[in-house]
């Protein structure tokens, strides 16, 4: 992985946190939810008609991603309404990149280095580590359950797109189809369910967090279409050293020691990754 690609997927890292600290600080993390990936739709909406069409063989990846991503958007505002960010925002992520490399090779064919495979281990070790140290501390069981069952889906639809952007050839236009596509059915929630008070005060943030779900995503999967899926995976997942940032500095968590080293480790992954 070059520094650039390193460089740009850890900046989708820091967007993907940061709107993810804006769903769960809003007071309804559902209606925040759907109004980022509304929001989200409404940018691909504006662009799509100026950038080429995605290769026909990419469109049943996007179909799948589609349907996949509209269950972790679902499961992410469950877990969001029971459960605090530094503790579903490690578990969401955190089984993740073992998911994605395990079915990297065996559905794309990817065969990871040994070092590749080092800065993987390490990053998940943090992560797990994680997981323990908010275990420790008493969190929802039933957040807990649905931030591993989101962890399957997001294993999952990073497999997807792994496949389906490089069939693309269009790595910015198949992410903007796929906003516009799972924008379609949170509209219809929003317009059944929401009422105009509570738009209103969540448009605001909602309009930040859109545009940071929608870059982020770009990011990694412009990053797939010239490095292995399972190490991008892994470097995103740096994304919960910056969460736990946010989620001390903006939300007032408590950051404990073991959080704080499994941070580290999570670092000497990426760096691991970046080498090989």
């Amino acid at each position: 992985m070059s520094a650039g690609v390193l460089l740009v997927v850890l900046l989708g890292a820091l967007l993907h946190a940061s709107w993810n600290m804006l769903v769960k600080a809003a007071p309804d993390a559902r209606l925040a939810t759907a109004l980022v990936y509304v929001g989200g739709g409404l940018i691909a909406a504006l662009v799509l008609p100026f950038l080429p069409a995605p290769a026909p063989a990419s469109w049943p990846y996007i179909a799948a991603a589609t349907v996949t991503e509209l269950g972790y958007g679902m499961l992410l505002a469950a877990a969001y309404r029971v459960g605090d960010l530094s503790h579903a925002y490690p578990l969401m992520r955190g089984a993740a990149p073992l998911l994605v490399a395990l079915g990297s090779g065996a559905l794309i064919g990817e065969h990871l280095s040994t070092g590749v495979w080092a800065g993987v281990g390490l990053v998940s070790c943090g992560i797990l580590s994680m997981i323990m140290d908010a275990r420790s501390q008493g969190h929802s069981a039933a957040a807990t359950r649905l931030a591993l069952l989101n962890a399957i889906l997001i294993a999952a639809y990073t497999t997807i797109d792994g496949i389906g952007v490089r069939l693309s050839g269009q790595p910015v236009t198949y992410s903007l189809w796929l906003s516009l596509l799972i924008a379609v059915p949170w509209l219809l929630w929003v317009v059944a369910r929401a009422q105009p008070a509570q738009l209103r005060r969540q448009l605001p943030s909602a309009a930040v967090g859109a545009t940071f779900s929608v870059a982020a995503y770009t990011l990694a999967l412009w990053a797939m279409t010239g490095a292995p899926v399972a190490a991008v995976a892994a470097v995103r997942e740096t994304s919960l050293i910056f969460a736990t940032a946010l989620g001390a500095i903006v939300l007032h968590e408590r950051v404990t020691r073991v959080r704080a080293l499994a941070a580290v480790a999570m670092a000497l992954g990426v760096w691991v990754i970046r080498t090989h």
